[in-house]
């Protein structure tokens, strides 16, 4: 097992990288932090590379650390790794798995959404429905950032995820026979008019202007959630929350 004292040792300073997108780009590796999300990273083979604690953290026995580089941190170079107030002093490097292959039969598209949050909550809940898999187009933020992950507790472990240019992808999709569901205050149709099927993909959009134009003119149909209050609209995530368990629940 290594042993690291300082925050200023060129492995830490590597780590840190990980915190932003371009060093996590360049290396194809990203960190996550605290006992669930390490835990959920050990389940999946291959995945991690460096489990990372802070001296006098307690390991879980249950852990499978076979061919895992154990090293062990100071409190100040943990503390230079964490993105959160209070960490938890485990951390794990992984390796980067995302998907090419479009297999499945139900999708969620992601155009060009800015809030890590949000787009965590919609990887959690969408894995949670049941989806085949999640595709971020151009525009929409890293998967891996940290703020995701942790809002996805996991979640992006458990469901396919593919980064590409929806143009292409929803080419795909039709020539697959899977109807494309964008989502529209203006020119959609309520979405309970619709009959759910066993094959779809739902394009959500931006926060603050919602789906692209160019998006929205490819797909099938357009769908509006009703809003009966004075809010004007509803938050992205819940929506595609509402959304993914009306198409679940209606089959």
């Amino acid at each position: 097992m290594k042993v690291i004292q300082s925050s200023k040792n060129p492995v830490v300073k590597q780590w840190k990288k990980l915190l932003t997108k371009k060093g996590r780009e360049e290396s194809h590796t990203y960190i996550v932090e605290g006992f669930h999300l390490v835990e959920e990273a050990l389940k999946q083979q291959d995945t991690v590379i460096e489990l990372i604690f802070i001296e006098g953290t307690d390991l879980p026995g249950k852990w499978n650390l076979d061919g895992v580089d154990l090293i062990q941190v100071s409190e100040d170079a943990g503390k230079a790794l964490a993105d959160t107030e209070t960490t938890q002093g485990v951390f794990a490097v992984c390796r980067q798995k995302d998907a090419s292959d479009i297999n499945g039969k139900k999708f969620l598209l992601l155009d060009g959404l800015q809030d890590p949050g949000n787009i965590g909550t919609i990887i959690r809940t969408a894995e949670a429905s049941g989806i085949d898999g999640i595709i971020l187009g151009k525009g929409t933020v890293d998967p891996y950032n940290p703020k995701v992950l942790r809002s996805a507790q996991g979640s992006h472990f458990h469901v396919p995820i593919i980064r590409g240019e929806l143009a292409e992808i929803i080419s795909v999709l039709k020539e697959k026979g899977i109807p494309v569901y964008g989502t529209a205050l203006e020119g959609g149709e309520e979405y309970t008019s619709i009959k759910p099927r066993d094959s779809y993909a739902l394009i959500v959009g931006n926060e603050g202007n919602g789906m692209s134009p160019d998006t929205l003119s490819q797909t099938d149909q357009n769908l509006y959630i009703p809003i009966y209050g004075k809010s004007e609209s509803l938050n992205v995530a819940i929506a595609a929350g509402i959304l993914l368990y009306y198409f679940k629940n209606g089959q």
